[in-house]
């Protein structure tokens, strides 16, 4: 119970930096301003985060929180190809509808100069398992190339997702995330299939 409680205050604490960062920008956002919103106190706050900038890392925490919601809703008749370009489609839009472009410039510069953990790279994140949990299906399914491996297909569409992003944000947002991707996603998946 204690772990769940933890969890959430962690989760509340996250989701009203981001909504702060998104509304008036990251520098414009105080710690006290993250506290009030998220309803927690500083004593919780400094439990787990050592200042605004640990918050930086973070995001990838939040996609997380979307990727298990996702889990619910996501119809799972779908194929292994259809269920990723689902899941992509829906962070995507997420991305674009809460996070602006300059927090995700940088959350990428935080994990290119961070000496210590690389978030977006944690395979115990959820969004790796969900990720190694469809390239089985699509394995044991006979959707993927058999000489490709759950871990290359994993690391592939991560590599290839976060690519996406990338070039949004090098191109200062100044497209659709999710049109964009509603495009190229389906051509680099098809290199996946039988």
């Amino acid at each position: 119970m204690k772990k769940k409680n933890s969890k959430n205050t962690k989760g509340k604490i996250v989701s009203a930096a981001w909504q702060l960062f998104y509304q008036q920008g990251y520098d414009d956002t105080t710690i006290e301003e993250i506290v009030e919103v998220s309803g927690t106190s500083k004593g919780s706050f400094y439990h787990y985060f050592d200042g605004k900038d640990a918050l930086l890392s973070s995001l990838s925490y939040l996609f997380d929180e979307k990727y298990e919601e996702l889990l619910d809703t996501m119809d799972m008749s779908l194929s292994p190809i259809e269920k990723l370009i689902f899941l992509n489609q829906e962070l995507f839009l997420m991305i674009e509808n809460t996070v602006s472009v300059d927090l995700l410039c940088q959350l990428f510069s935080s994990q290119l100069v961070t000496k210590g953990e690389r978030h977006l790279l944690d395979t115990n994140r959820t969004y790796y398992k969900l990720l190694r949990q469809i390239a089985m299906e699509g394995q044991q399914n006979g959707y993927f190339k058999d000489e490709l491996s759950i871990n290359d297909i994993t690391k592939a569409y991560a590599m290839f997702e976060r690519g996406l992003m990338y070039d949004w944000c090098i191109c200062n947002g100044n497209y659709s995330l999710c049109q964009y991707a509603a495009t190229m996603m389906p051509m680099f998946l098809k290199g996946f299939c039988k």
